[in-house]
């Protein structure tokens, strides 16, 4: 059985607020990681370069931002860092926590995963265009 789409519940402010809290948790850690800040803001938008990927089409723009906005590559590189000490392990986790940092903020912005239908649709609800479109209809 589907829930008409009027019905249906409205989480985006519980995860938006969710979100919230993992940013401030990230930042927390970050600051405790003795890293530069200036590091922080030039990894900052990193993860957005995956939004090129919408130039090849609405499938592989929302397999590539979702692969890059979700937060499993980020805690398992952060794991990694923290638990196995590979390579530069401090660098790696200031950068698994900018990461998180960044997923985080785009969430607490409403910007959650995307759908292939297109760039405005993610599971949070519309962005952009689309949102003011569906509230006027």
């Amino acid at each position: 059985m589907s829930v008409p789409a009027t019905t249906a519940p409205n989480w985006s402010p519980l995860l938006r607020a969710e979100a919230a809290c993992v940013l401030a948790a990230a930042l927390f850690a970050y600051a405790h990681t003795g890293a530069s800040w200036g590091w922080f803001a030039a990894l900052f938008l990193l993860p957005d370069i995956a939004l090129l990927a919408y130039v090849v089409g609405p499938l592989c723009g929302a397999f590539c931002y979702n692969a890059c906005h979700s937060y499993i590559a980020p805690l398992l590189l952060g794991v990694m860092a923290y638990g196995y000490g590979y390579g530069d392990a401090p660098f790696a986790l200031s950068v698994a926590l900018v990461w998180v940092a960044h997923i985080a903020f785009d969430r607490v912005l409403g910007y959650g995963l995307k759908s292939r239908q297109g760039f405005a649709v993610t599971h949070l609800g519309l962005i952009g265009h689309a949102k003011a479109l569906a509230a006027h209809a």
